[in-house]
């Protein structure tokens, strides 16, 4: 019997031996909000898949915040340009998943080129990075992007019904496509029914460097930053309301990769709750988002400074009056409710950013409204909409999607970025996914399980069939 026993703890010792010995080794290269529902993800997965994460960022406490003294976890804190450490640590791993932002990603693609590492982001494809395309096949090395939310969640939902009606045999004469973050109706308690889920200088930024670009009906269109904001589509989502959508900056750049080179309409969208995007472009007409230039003396001046910055010169007008003149507002405007709530006209309130742009400036007094408390929610919503014809007779097909997060730290916008990014680097390990090669998510090797996953963890799509609706300008709200 005490030989049986022995046996026995020496089987279970050399297994465990094995099991450390192949442990495979996730590389997770920054632990930012985005990083929270993936990180946890793979951990759960981590005893049963034989995972080891290395969780790298540049402060160590939130490393080791988001390893939550796991055992198949690492905490490190990492430079991303300290070279040395970069290149070991991408060595170490068998695969590196970058949560950066999207301009540092290329480095740590090269050097998974040169030490022959798989590479999984969900940031758009840079030129950069598509540059690498044929090395990364030459290799035998999938680097997936684009598999976050938007874009990823958006590539894998559209595909799959683009696929099925062309399996079918129909012919797609419309694409629209539309996704926002949000906050959540329980948490929304705010007059611009919007809190920052996501990086807030790209909400800031939204719309800039070019005009939108689309097509409506076999024409082409074009809506200047300007005028972005009051060129808004209204949508409506069944248990949820209405919201509205305003065009992204090139809705035409995946026509091609969707295989929908001759829809009459193809447009893509952010959705935002009804009314914000008309109190947006308050900030807009003012030059308040603009990040081209640096405001003297910006640590000093106050909010009311601020925005008196960008109205005329009055010897007797108060800021708020010529505010509201500027704007062209009156006093009981919801309008004029909507900036008093942000106390952008406290004397008080000190910038305290040197070198600050206007988008700057304006970013950090947002956040002082707009961030998420720890019990508030975010929410999701992403809507699509096919025309299709089919046998002679024309069909639209409308998919919604929305997903409520949990807290301040596991989102609906970490949920829904960061599973994508976890499944698809666990298909790539097990050998799933097997297309080489700088790529997003359009294939069904990709999308198929990782729909299905997601739906089984409460991201579910809606689908709902109906006749041919088409282009409606009664849709349109704004000039």
């Amino acid at each position: 019997m005490i030989l049986i026993k022995i046996v026995f703890k020496l089987d279970q010792i050399v297994t465990f031996v094995i099991q450390i010995l192949h442990m495979r080794t996730i590389l997770i290269i920054g632990a930012g909000r985005s990083a929270s529902s993936l990180i946890q993800y793979l951990l759960n997965k981590s005893f049963d898949e034989n995972l080891h994460l290395t969780i790298a960022d540049l402060s160590i406490e939130l490393a080791q915040k988001k390893t939550n003294n796991h055992p198949n976890a690492t905490p490190l804190q990492f430079d991303i340009f300290n070279s040395e450490q970069r290149k070991a640590e991408i060595n170490k791993a068998d695969i590196v998943i970058s949560m950066l932002p999207a301009h540092l990603h290329i480095e740590v693609a090269k050097d998974c080129i040169a030490y022959k590492k798989h590479m999984v982001t969900a940031s758009y494809i840079s030129q950069e990075m598509l540059q690498l395309d044929e090395q990364a096949k030459d290799a035998n090395l999938i680097f997936m992007n684009e598999i976050g939310l938007d874009p990823g969640i958006d590539h894998m939902s559209a595909m799959k019904i683009i696929d099925e009606i062309k399996d079918k045999g129909g012919k797609l004469l419309l694409f629209e496509s539309f996704c926002g973050g949000l906050v959540a109706p329980e948490s929304d308690n705010n007059l611009w029914n919007y809190k920052f889920t996501w990086a807030p200088r790209n909400v800031v930024l939204a719309g800039q460097g070019g005009a939108a670009k689309f097509i409506q009906e076999g024409k082409y269109k074009y809506i200047p930053f300007h005028k972005l904001f009051r060129r808004t589509e209204f949508l409506e989502v069944e248990g949820y309301g209405r919201f509205e959508g305003y065009a992204n900056r090139d809705s035409l750049k995946y026509r091609s990769v969707y295989g929908l080179e001759d829809v009459l309409t193809m447009y893509r969208g952010t959705i935002r709750r009804v009314g914000f995007s008309k109190a947006w472009n308050m900030f807009v007409q003012l030059g308040m988002t603009d990040d081209s230039y640096i405001i003297d003396n910006s640590e000093t001046i106050s909010y009311r400074d601020f925005i008196n910055l960008f109205l005329p010169y009055s010897p007797t007008d108060s800021v708020e009056i010529k505010t509201r003149m500027s704007l062209g507002i009156e006093q009981d405007d919801i309008m004029w409710d909507k900036l008093l709530e942000l106390d952008l006209f406290n004397p008080n309130k000190i910038v305290g950013l040197k070198n600050a742009t206007p988008a700057q400036i304006l970013e950090k007094i947002l956040a002082d409204q707009w961030t998420l408390q720890p019990t508030d929610k975010d929410m999701i919503v992403m809507y699509h909409k096919f025309g299709y014809e089919l046998d002679g007779k024309q069909f639209q097909i409308d998919s919604k999607m929305v997903c409520i997060g949990d807290d301040q730290t596991y989102t609906a916008m970490a949920k829904t970025v960061g599973l994508p990014v976890a499944m698809a680097t666990l298909q790539i390990l097990n050998k799933k996914i097997t297309t080489p090669g700088v790529q997003l998510p359009i294939k069904k090797e990709v999308y198929q399980p990782i729909l299905k996953e997601l739906e089984s963890l409460g991201v579910v799509f809606k689908e709902t069939n109906m006749p041919y609706i088409g282009y409606n300008p009664d849709k349109l709200i704004g000039n």
